[in-house]
Formats: C-alpha cells, sequence, structure tokens
C-alpha cells in the first residue's frame, strides 16, 4: 500500500569534514561502503554544499513515489565528524511487503552507515571494486539463511568482534574479523558483515522482502570485477540450487 516515511540516522565518524563529503559524494569513494549506483540518479535534483550538506531527490514517478536523500556533516572537537543522515519519501502502491518500508530500509542503513564507518576508519580514500551477486529465488525464505551460514563454513551464528575464516566453495577463503552482524529475524533479517585486510565484505538476507539473500562486497585490492562477480554467483547458485 502506498506509505510515506522518513527514516533518520546520525553516526559519529573517526574522519575529517572533507573525508566524509568525499565518501558520500563522489563515486570513487561510494563504492568503498555504499550499494550501487554510485552516480546519482537521472534526472535528480541535487544540491551540493561541500563539506558540509548534500541533498538528492529523485524525479517524481507517475504513482507520485519518490526517494530523498539529506547528508549534513558537521566537524566535532579532535578530528572527529558528526554526520547526520534522512532518508524520505513516498512509496507507489507496489510496496506489500509485511514491515513497514521504514523499519525495513532503517536496518539497512544502520548497516551502510556502519560500514560507510568501517571504510573511513580502515580504508580511507583506497580505490575499491564493489562486488554484489544475487542468488536463486530458493534462497528468498528464512530457511535459506542457515544454508548460507553452512555453506560459509560457519558453525553457528556470527558473532561481533570474532575472528573468522569463511570457505565459500570454489572461491578464495575470507579471513578477518566480524565487524557487524544482525541474528534477528524481524523485521529487518540477517546480516554479516567481514572485514579483511583488503575487503569489507557483506551478506545480506533480504526474506521478509520477499527476496534472495545477496552479497554485496567492497574489494580494496586489484581484482577483475566480472570474474569475480561472477564466481560469487555462480557459488550462491549451487548452492541453493
Amino acid at each position: 500500500m502506498p506509505e510515506n516515511f522518513e527514516i533518520r540516522k546520525e553516526v559519529v565518524l573517526e574522519a575529517t569534514p572533507e573525508q566524509v563529503w568525499r565518501a558520500i559524494a563522489t563515486p570513487e569513494e561510494l563504492a568503498g561502503w555504499a550499494p550501487p549506483p554510485h552516480e546519482e540518479p537521472e534526472g535528480a535534483v541535487v544540491d551540493r554544499e561541500p563539506p558540509r550538506r548534500l541533498a538528492i531527490r529523485t524525479t517524481e514517478q507517475p504513482n507520485g513515489a519518490f526517494h530523498a536523500f539529506e547528508y549534513v556533516i558537521e566537524a566535532r572537537d579532535g578530528g572527529s565528524t558528526v554526520l547526520r543522515f534522512v532518508h524520505s519519501g513516498f512509496l507507489g502502491d507496489d510496496w506489500g511487503a509485511e514491515f513497514s518500508y521504514q523499519e525495513l530500509a532503517g536496518h539497512g542503513w544502520d548497516m551502510y552507515l556502519h560500514t560507510l564507518a568501517q571504510y573511513l576508519k580502515h580504508f580511507p580514500g583506497r580505490p575499491a571494486t564493489y562486488v554484489g551477486a544475487i542468488a536463486p529465488t530458493t534462497a528468498a525464505t528464512a530457511g535459506a539463511w542457515p544454508v548460507l551460514e553452512k555453506g560459509l563454513g560457519l558453525t553457528g551464528p556470527a558473532r561481533l568482534g570474532e575472528r573468522v575464516r569463511l570457505t565459500p566453495e570454489g572461491l578464495p577463503p575470507v579471513e578477518g574479523v566480524v565487524d557487524y552482524a544482525e541474528p534477528g529475524d524481524e523485521p529487518g533479517g540477517h546480516f554479516i558483515a567481514v572485514r579483511t585486510r583488503d575487503g569489507l565484505y557483506r551478506f545480506h538476507n533480504l526474506s521478509v522482502m520477499g527476496m534472495p539473500i545477496a552479497v554485496g562486497h567492497h574489494i580494496f585490492a586489484d581484482i577483475d570485477r566480472e570474474a569475480t562477480e561472477s564466481a560469487w554467483k555462480s557459488w550462491l547458485d549451487r548452492l541453493f540450487a
């Protein structure tokens, strides 16, 4: 059903306002923490006040739907920065998930803004390649998540701060620390995030939206993006065949 929404978030970042600005406003650095697209939407109205404020409003669809994003950057003592973020808009008749979009997107933004903090702390300014892949539709159920955990070589839910070695068959092992973990089922589903010396690896359970599991990794190394995406896609296809 149609839905107005407004999501407000605030995060303290170990970075200068100029570093935060580049991270939110340039395609090269958006690839280090955000999902695609990393370019401004076609036809969007954009208001830039570097390095203090960025506002983006997408074009309105025939059903009235639109999204608006506002980032307000404020320096703090000691070299840190506060980022205040608002995602608002209107959804058309095609939104039919069990939970409200505001609840679900709010959980997603918690994870993405955490990833922004990890990027600015551990990989500031480093070029990144975004690698994304989506599992088959058979991975769109709540029971798919334990299959993913087993396929990654985990013997149970990932715990924040623990060191792990993920072993997806046919791919290089992923060794690092769990920097974000959300094991609950409602309303946002599951996330597992692992930080390695050259990447931020993210696994998303989207079953509450009727969508399959997806991966979205930010790799700070020289890789072949198409080949790497193909390898992750093939692994997901085999896992949920």
